[in-house]
């Protein structure tokens, strides 16, 4: 390769690194970077107040099916199943012992707060009434918003055929079950 070649290519890269940094300060000279008006980065889009609530805790109540139009179509086998994710806190049998929960025999149409030996929270010995299918359902559902201060710290069931399969399963565990409804 010859002199002259050599000189060739650096001055063709010396030149393309001239070109490129003219076009940086071009570019800084056509673009203001002190310019605050740039800064904002997205589009402001205006919403109406009525839409400000998007998850509609304060403005809607929340409907929660009921069971009893399909206890009757109820599983006690996914029931049974379901109460496992229940067995960790409580037991079904027959004179059988408390642990962190109540024992659940004999539940649909007793009383609240009613298991001996057991000591309840007060808000749920203070609430009163029975457990009928509907209410235990709604306490499925949600126990800490139903009955605020109880000590059941469970999530609940959301989806209402898992409630009323649980509910199915709790009903037969009693001597003489409960009527369906």
């Amino acid at each position: 390769m010859s002199g002259l070649e050599v000189n060739k290519i650096l001055a063709s890269i010396i030149l393309s690194l001239i070109v490129v940094k003219a076009i940086g300060h071009l570019g800084n000279f056509i673009i203001d970077l002190n310019d605050t008006e740039m800064l904002q980065t997205a589009y402001k889009i205006e919403v109406p107040e009525t839409f400000n609530n998007v998850s509609g805790s304060d403005s809607e109540e929340e409907v929660i099916e009921p069971i009893s139009l399909i206890l009757a179509n109820g599983s006690f086998d996914k029931g049974q199943k379901i109460f496992k994710k229940c067995s960790a806190c409580h037991t079904y049998k027959k004179e059988g012992a408390n642990k962190v929960g109540p024992n659940l025999w004999n539940l649909i149409n007793s009383p609240k707060a009613n298991v001996e030996g057991f000591a309840y929270s007060k808000e749920l010995a203070e609430f009163g009434g029975q457990w009928g299918y509907e209410e235990l359902a709604l306490f499925l559902y949600k126990p800490k918003e139903y009955i605020k201060g109880t000590k059941m710290n469970f999530s609940g069931l959301k989806n209402v055929q898992d409630r009323a399969n649980l509910v199915l399963f709790l009903r037969e565990q009693s001597d003489k079950p409960a009527p369906l409804p």
